[in-house]
């Protein structure tokens, strides 16, 4: 069994627990999976910690865990920047562009201020913060 952290199309966050991933897949694409808050079957996968155990099935310690998160922010991060468009400061705007149909729909990147990504999810602009290291972190 395998637990997911689950969220909706109007952003309501819940957990349900599923055979393996295929059973999740298939029970999603019959729209079997529903929102307990406001019924909606447009769910997908949250963004989650993996859980995180040695072969004995004994928890890491906090070294081996810090040493799993760093590489796991960093094949985040390469993918992120494999797959998107730095925009670099000009991320709020460039969001909103596209967001609004201005420009042509693309994965973007870059840097935003707490009081910019707030604003951005006043006007329902779809975004995701990532804890993003330095180069030699």
């Amino acid at each position: 069994m395998i637990l997911f952290q689950l969220r909706c199309g109007k952003d309501h966050h819940f957990d349900a627990w599923f055979r393996d991933n295929a059973a999740f897949h298939s029970q999603s694409a019959a729209g079997q999976i529903v929102c307990p808050t406001c019924g909606d079957d447009g769910v997908e996968k949250a963004i989650m910690a993996p859980r995180l155990n040695r072969a004995t099935g004994q928890a890491l310690d906090a070294p081996d865990v810090a040493r799993a998160m760093r590489q796991a922010l960093g094949e985040l991060r390469k993918s992120v920047q494999d797959n998107c468009d730095y925009v670099g400061e000009s991320f709020p705007e460039e969001a909103r562009k596209i967001h609004y149909g201005e420009v042509e729909s693309r994965n973007i990147y870059g840097e935003a201020s707490r009081e910019q990504a707030d604003a951005l999810a006043e006007e329902g602009i779809s975004f995701l913060p990532i804890p993003w290291g330095a180069d030699e972190n």
